[in-house]
């Protein structure tokens, strides 16, 4: 079993920077695909990125491409979402999330259900 424990949400102006962590409990991390999801009121939980457990492949929501960058450590067995060029619809509650099959494919990653273990989130607000 993971518990996953996110950290490093905060109160940022827009186009200022925030690194998420998340880090996690279980000896078989390293081998699990990790994604980063957030969730603002009213609105249902959606993707941001995902990484494989090699680092190699990875995905990024449109809405974040070019600005948000995911990726882990495994030897501290920690994920983290860094995020810079902050806009105010950035302004959610992140979530992290692992999938235990170790399988990375697009078409499962970028859905809630494709995961197995979720942390308690964190929240990030950005100002205008």
């Amino acid at each position: 079993q993971v518990q996953l424990v996110e950290s490093g949400g905060g109160l940022v102006q827009a186009g200022g920077s925030l690194r998420l962590s998340c880090a996690a409990s279980g000896r078989t991390f390293s081998s699990y695909v990790m994604g980063w999801f957030r969730q603002a009121p009213g609105k249902e939980r959606e993707v941001v990125a995902a990484i494989s457990w090699s680092a190699i492949s990875t995905y990024y929501a449109d809405s974040v491409k070019g600005r948000f960058t995911i990726s882990r450590d495994n030897a501290k067995n920690t994920v983290y979402l860094q995020m810079n060029s902050l806009k105010p619809e950035d302004s959610a509650v992140y979530y992290c999330a692992a999938d235990s099959d170790g399988v990375f494919n697009i078409r499962v990653v970028v859905h809630q259900s494709g995961y197995d273990y979720w942390g308690q989130g964190t929240q990030v607000t950005v100002s205008s």
